[in-house]
């Protein structure tokens, strides 16, 4: 495994890291979930990334991954950086979502309790909720960590007219941006065009989530949408009004270099995520400990030629492929 400094801080993560948005709820396999833990820190993926609605039900990747530690990998605890998240819709009534102090320290209390953890390594604002001022929502992260609850603070898809004014707030507390998390892939170029460089420039970290664009960037739909994929569900974060031609025919072009350097698509398009040198981490999600093996693989060739670069800008470089 190979390990990246956080911005201008002394924590390393692993280049990939394991979330648990999918595949790790009350309704997924729990002796899978267990495998693909324990066999991520066996190769040396020791950042865990967690929130607090990641299930479903919501809540339950939090509280499976607490009995996986505490059934597996309870005496490395310090060998592991673990996340978790608040900010998005968690239980009924005005303080169940949103990033008003009120629901972060609350939903911080609740992610503690479903893990067993006594802190987690950062606790992340999930995202700027269009009405909480900034200040509220960063003192709220700021005093999390003064409580002890977590050790660092991030945030998650904040605009980036809005990032600077976290970071300012943040650092003038001694509580610096630790890390900030971004969706990026080779179809969703835009947090790389307009949030990374404001975050190098303040020592944040950056960390990137769903880097295969919920699975098109895997070739998976390339002859159509198969039964039980997400795109297939009536529900989720792919549509099949999303599995565009004009993509397809992409990932089949994307695939051809991919091939000429040996690996799959879906390893060349974290290689992808990974060849900017601002980002940190990459965070991946995985089904199955064959799937995680083969993602664990795309670390054989991470670089690529001028010439290569070339010839993918060329395929992914038209709005009408980005999300």
């Amino acid at each position: 495994m190979q390990y990246r400094y956080c911005g201008h801080s002394g924590v390393q993560l692993p280049v990939l890291s394991l979330g648990l948005w999918h595949n790790f709820g009350s309704v997924d396999d729990f002796s899978t979930a267990t495998q693909m833990v324990v066999r991520a820190f066996d190769a040396g993926i020791c950042h865990f990334d967690l929130a607090n609605n990641y299930g479903p039900v919501p809540g339950s990747a939090e509280e499976n991954f607490g009995r996986i530690l505490r059934n597996n990998l309870t005496s490395y605890r310090d060998e592991m950086f673990v996340s978790s998240k608040a900010g998005h819709d968690m239980w009924p009534g005005v303080y169940g979502g949103n990033s008003s102090r009120k629901n972060l320290i609350a939903s911080c209390d609740q992610s503690l309790k479903r893990t067993g953890l006594e802190y987690f390594d950062i606790f992340y604002s999930h995202r700027y909720d269009g009405v909480t001022p900034i200040e509220e929502t960063m003192q709220a992260l700021i005093d999390l960590v003064r409580q002890g609850k977590a050790l660092y603070v991030g945030i998650s898809k904040y605009p980036p007219e809005l990032q600077q004014k976290c970071y300012d707030i943040l650092k003038e507390a001694h509580v610096p941006c630790l890390l900030s998390q971004y969706r990026c892939s080779m179809f969703d170029p835009k947090a790389k065009m307009n949030n990374f460089q404001i975050a190098a420039d303040n020592g944040s970290g950056i960390i990137c989530f769903s880097p295969l664009a919920q699975g098109l960037l895997t070739g998976k739909y390339n002859n159509g949408i198969p039964e039980g994929s997400r795109a297939a569900r009536s529900t989720g974060f792919l549509q099949q009004s999303q599995v565009t031609p004009e993509r397809v025919e992409a990932v089949k072009k994307l695939a051809v270099i991919a091939e000429e350097r040996g690996q799959s698509i879906a390893q060349m398009a974290l290689a992808w995520v990974l060849a900017d040198e601002r980002v940190t981490s990459c965070i991946i999600g995985t089904s199955s400990v064959a799937q995680l093996e083969s993602n664990l693989a795309a670390l054989d060739h991470l670089t690529f030629s001028e010439e290569e670069m070339e010839r993918i800008n060329n395929i992914i470089n038209t709005p009408l492929l980005w999300f």
